[in-house]
């Protein structure tokens, strides 16, 4: 194993002969002894590096197809010795590749930077002290601290373990949890047999572990699995909505293609000059910059939202936050301030008890599992007031789970050998489930009904006002080794534990501000109907629109489908729940994001079109989260979900104004081929235009969004973006038919004359395209960004001015226009800017009343 001397596999070895052959101990590993280990074996990784070298990342521009067309097209010119052709289309490439491979780089180091803010920590032993470091830098040897809510992040064998339960669904596809425990398990058995082991990939349900690890990277289990499989991402909305557009143009380019070669050919032209014309107008028809265009946009989108406390782990991520029309989330600190306090403990009578107080802190200060903002308000609570766990020692703990929804932890009074006190403290109805009295001035009294829903009466009654309630029970048995949970019965109730969360100050405002962006909110809770329904009239959600996990667990799914897209509370929901809720919403067309942080929020956030989790959540919250807040605030993805619809946006801009003027010009070529003694443009003019018209496009990921956009989810449309191409496509072809009669009939122009006055009318329309179909308003009523609008009216000084710049014109076979021709050609670019404003005015128009009827419809 990489030169560390282990034979056999490590399940059946015992811990300490195994921490001896990795030269650990106790203490873990020294930090020199780490630093070198990791040098030997590599970080503790299962993906190859994301990040390529800015050669690598040079070489993939090259990838493209459309790059590959240039080279062939290049090739092409350089056996025909067409020196001066082969150097434009190659300089055009490098020209093109370099503008994409500084935007890209710059884009990718920007991920990366983002990437480490969010990496994985874990609690390590290392010189005897405990420390938190890196889980990359994890190495075999290493002793590892586990509890509820961390992912495993190396195979290891389990040294000492408390109530540890483990999913491994990751790895098994088991969705019950399974119990970890040390020993020592024959060498043959199968992965979900080696109980005395954890992998990679899995997290921890509940309890507490000490792991030595013994294998990482690629070398666990589940770095085995990756390794086989190369396995990809599935692909989200947003990538499918790139191909399907990659389809669109496919279908668009070989057609015309095919028809301009068919025609040239029979027309009797050279076969080589027709052919670089069709592979010409193929690369012009692309907007080749497209992948450079997204990954800038998205990752200047990541750069803005990073600035405001909203990191995104997946760039994707960004369109579907912007898509999103319905947001989940549970109710502490995102609707609420998220500092809960004890208010009051109160005995069974309801009455205030220092005493249950105390049996609360011994409980919350000796557990040792899912930390939880309840058990510090009543640690803190309890400091304050002056308690200490002195004079008591723990024997055990039974840990919190997410069926039981309570926590147990067995003390001893010193110098009682013979007694355990069990405190049970948790859920209310949970709590009462297993006790059997209740005591009254330190009497043990008999549960009755009546004395159960006088109980039940104070919770519902707490829970009203807005109270958070917890119930302590206590039970004294003969002294045991070892506790589990068949001893929580017949235990005597002692009492309610009082916390108060406030609601935000500006939640109402935010639920308000979510509403305008066309975002609902639905909380989903664990917590009872009452404590929910007072936060909702307090934040402004419908108290009455509530659905109980009891009530939801009868509920077939179709039924579900129905309720759950009118239903503003989920209330009383078990874990397992959650991601039925999620998946209900989605099947009646919703986009669903969900924010969590706690360990039974995974499947859910995995489930939602986008999972939203906190810098603070458990490990297994944040790698199933898509987007992290840097602080659980709902104004703070507010911004995020604009942040997210401007570059979504943006993205969509560049699409649709490129290929709508691209396959307006490309059209004009394809239907003058047939008609002209001549090609309308060389094939180095074709591609000079398409790389002019490209540059502007580069700053459009700067550009400003109409207020309008960001107030409704956007998402992917094909139908729409083809039907935009289309028809201002057909507007800039009328007018380049226009120019066409204009050339021939008024300027009987040559055709070096032809070929630079609609090189420079199609390049100026492209440009005034940019500028007029970015907004849905008239374009003097919304302002472009500063880079946009210099960045295109620099191109159209410099288009004007290519026929009089001498050596480069005569490169490109231009020719100098006489002043009425110039002036001609500024007429048609402006006629041709009124149409399409007005054009605009009416496509636009048309489409909402098409979603308005669909709507109602």
């Amino acid at each position: 194993m990489d030169g560390l001397n282990i034979d056999g596999p490590y399940w059946n070895r015992g811990a300490n002969e195994l921490m001896t052959a990795l030269g650990s101990g106790p203490g873990g590993l020294s930090t020199e002894k780490a630093i070198a280990r990791l040098r030997a074996v590599g970080p503790n990784t299962v993906e190859e590096s994301s990040h390529l070298s800015a050669f690598h990342l040079f070489l993939r521009q090259f990838e493209s197809p459309l790059v590959l067309i240039l080279i062939f097209a290049a090739a092409i010119s350089l056996v025909l010795q067409q020196w001066v052709d082969s150097a434009i289309i190659l300089a055009i490439v490098l020209g093109s590749t370099l503008l994409g491979f500084f935007q890209e780089y710059r884009a990718s180091t920007a991920v990366e930077e983002l990437k480490h803010r969010l990496a994985l920590t874990c609690r390590v032993i290392r010189d005897g002290i405990e420390l938190v470091v890196p889980a990359g830098t994890i190495v075999p040897g290493d002793v590892i601290l586990l509890s509820a809510g961390n992912l495993i992040p190396a195979d290891g064998l389990i040294v000492e373990a408390v109530d540890f339960l483990v999913n491994e669904a990751s790895m098994t596809g088991e969705s019950f949890p399974v119990e970890k425990r040390p020993g020592i398990i024959k060498p043959e058995a199968a992965g979900s047999a080696r109980t005395n082991a954890v992998f990679l990939g899995a997290s921890v349900q509940s309890g507490t572990a000490k792991v030595l690890a013994v294998e990482t990277g690629l070398r666990t289990a589940f770095g085995a699995i990756v390794a086989r499989l190369k396995s990809r991402e599935p692909e989200t909305d947003f990538g499918r909505g790139v191909r399907q557009f990659g389809y669109l143009l496919i279908r668009a380019m070989v057609i015309i293609v095919l028809f301009v070669l068919t025609v040239n050919l029979l027309l009797g032209r050279p076969v080589i000059e027709s052919l670089l014309f069709a592979v010409a107008l193929a690369v012009g028809l692309s907007p080749e910059l497209l992948p450079a265009i997204v990954s800038v946009t998205l990752s200047a989108g990541a750069r803005a939202m990073g600035r405001r406390g909203v990191i995104v782990r997946h760039l994707e991520a960004i369109e579907n936050l912007g898509s999103m029309d319905i947001l989940c989330t549970d109710k502490t600190g995102t609707l609420t301030e998220g500092t809960i306090v004890l208010n009051g403990t109160l005995d069974a009578d309801n009455r205030p008890s220092d005493e249950v107080g105390k049996i609360a802190y011994l409980n919350a200060a000796f557990e040792t599992g899912i930390e939880n903002p309840l058990d510090a308000a009543i640690v803190n609570a309890g400091r304050a007031g002056g308690l200490t766990t002195h004079g008591f020692a723990k024997i055990d703990e039974i840990p919190y789970d997410f069926v039981r929804r309570r926590l147990t932890i067995v003390v001893a009074e010193d110098g009682n050998h013979v007694q355990h006190l069990i405190i049970t403290k948790g859920a209310f109805s949970n709590v009462l489930d297993i006790c059997s009295s209740f005591q009254r001035d330190a009497v043990d009294i008999p549960l009755t009904t009546a004395l159960r829903t006088e109980l039940n009466a104070v919770f519902e009654a707490k829970g009203t006002e807005g109270f958070r309630v917890l119930a302590v029970a206590t039970r004294r048995v003969a002294a045991e080794p070892h506790y589990g949970r068949e001893q929580e019965r017949d235990m005597t109730f002692r009492g309610f534990l009082i916390f108060f969360d406030p609601p935000k100050a500006e939640a109402r405002r935010t639920i308000h501000d979510l509403a305008q962006l066309g975002i609902r909110i639905k909380v989903i809770s664990g917590d009872n109907r009452h404590v929910a329904a007072h936060l909702a009239r307090a934040v402004g959600l419908n108290p009455k629109s509530m659905l109980t996990g009891e009530a939801l667990g009868k509920l077939r799914d179709e039924a579900l489908w129905h309720l759950a897209p009118s239903t503003d509370l989920f209330v009383e929901i078990d874990p397992q729940q959650k991601e039925r809720i999620v998946r209900a919403l989605q099947k009646t067309g919703h986009s669903v994001g969900y924010l969590g942080d706690g360990i039974n929020d995974a499947p859910a956030l995995h489930a939602a079109d986008v999972g939203i989790s906190v810098e603070g959540a458990v490990d297994v919250a944040r790698e199933s989260a898509d987007i992290i807040l840097l602080s659980r605030d709902l104004d703070c993805l507010r911004s995020g979900v604009e942040d997210g619809r401007r570059t979504f946006a943006n993205t969509l801009k560049y699409i649709s104004i490129t290929t709508s003027a691209n396959f307006g010009n490309m059209l004009s070529m394809a239907m003058a081929a047939p008609l002209l003694p001549f090609l309308p443009l060389a094939a180095k003019q074709i591609l000079l235009n398409n790389f002019l018209s490209d540059i502007p496009s580069i700053a459009i990921s700067s550009d400003n969004v109409d207020p309008d956009r960001l107030r409704l989810p956007q998402r992917w449309n094909i139908r729409d973006i083809r039907r935009f191409m289309i028809v201002f496509g057909l507007i800039s072809s009328v007018f380049d038919l226009v120019t066409f009669a204009v050339l021939l009939a008024v300027f009987h122009a040559d055709q070096p004359t032809f070929q630079t006055f609609w090189f420079i009318v199609s390049l100026l329309t492209e440009l005034a395209v940019v500028l007029i179909l970015r907004t849905q308003r008239p374009a003097f009523r919304s302002r472009p960004s500063r880079l946009l609008l210099w960045a295109t009216f620099l191109v159209a000084a410099g288009t004007l001015a290519i026929p009089f710049l001498g050596p480069l014109s005569s490169v490109f076979s231009f020719v100098p226009l006489s002043g009425l021709q110039m002036v001609t050609a500024v007429a048609i670019v402006f006629a041709y800017i009124v149409a399409t404003e007005g054009a605009k005015t009416l496509f636009y128009g048309r489409m909402f009343m098409r979603k308005l009827q669909s709507h109602h419809g």
